[in-house]
């Protein structure tokens, strides 16, 4: 690879692609504290990602989400990191290159986030349906423990009276159908909760920097030296151990990063192969 196939022209702090999507972040961030503080709408009910089978997921979540945070920090370390690693990508590749780099690292992080979200509300339907062939009060028990994570502050009390009730007459048939739709309620909580957020968009640009740049010294907490091809391997290591952890009350969308990781590598390698540039391998 020579030097002079990635000495741009002129050196951008800030290049139009990633300071438009800085700016597009914000202003998305503060529109939703705004709407729901003003008006009680809630903007990532209509443009977080939900699951297909829920009653509010939309087409379009698949792209809007990307520029929807859940809170400052969420928001803050996405656009640091899309800023610290984005803004050399596109010097190096064009806005162009890059915006569609990251528009795809971040959809297909979308879809691969959709399909192990498949997978973990199959098995929770699974469990459901088991427990309505053989509904007892422990069995109820075991399953609310065991999703406890989708249980709310307000239904604690609710469920401690219906186990009490329940476990006195455990044939009482009004006890079994609480028992039953509450049960299926935990289901459809976890189909409606909306992912949000570019963090599979900024994986892949981290992918693509330790790609281009894998000698980079990076420093951790500004104190800890790493090269820029084990930080993201090992950062990938994590988010693959943490994914199949599957902790019900972690939030973070894991495989979603190593979504944008993957999709990221692909394009790249797919890049490499058709054309006689080379965009970055480790």
């Amino acid at each position: 690879m020579s030097d002079q196939q990635f000495r741009p022209m002129k050196w951008q702090i800030l290049p139009p692609v990633v300071k438009n999507l800085l700016i597009i972040n914000g202003i998305m961030f503060l529109a939703t504290m705004v709407f729901e503080e003003k008006l009680g709408l809630e903007l990532t009910r209509y443009l977080g990602l939900h699951f297909f089978t829920s009653q509010y997921f939309a087409p379009h979540q698949i792209v809007t989400h990307l520029f929807m945070h859940g809170n400052m920090m969420h928001i803050f370390s996405n656009m640091f990191a899309l800023w610290m690693f984005g803004n050399v990508l596109e010097n190096v590749w064009g806005g162009k290159r890059f915006l569609i780099y990251y528009l795809v690292t971040g959809i297909g992080a979308a879809l691969i986030h959709t399909g192990f979200s498949w997978y973990d509300i199959h098995n929770m339907q699974q469990s459901v349906d088991l427990f309505m062939n053989q509904a007892s009060p422990m069995d109820f028990k075991m399953l609310v423990e065991k999703y406890h994570g989708y249980l709310r502050h307000d239904d604690i009390g609710a469920l401690n009276e219906l186990l009490g009730a329940w476990s006195n007459m455990p044939n009482d048939p009004k006890l079994m159908a609480e028992a039953r739709s509450f049960a299926q309620e935990l289901v459809t909580r976890k189909e409606d909760i909306p992912t949000v957020g570019a963090s599979g968009a900024v994986f892949g640009v981290l992918l693509a920097f330790g790609m281009l740049f894998p000698n980079t010294v990076l420093y951790l907490y500004f104190a800890f030296p790493i090269k820029a091809k084990w930080f993201v391997f090992f950062y990938g290591m994590f988010e693959l151990y943490s994914g199949i952890q599957n902790n019900p009350g972690d939030n973070v969308a894991h495989f979603a990063h190593l979504g944008g990781m993957l999709f990221g590598y692909i394009m790249i390698k797919n890049w490499n192969k058709n054309r006689f540039k080379n965009y970055g391998d480790f």
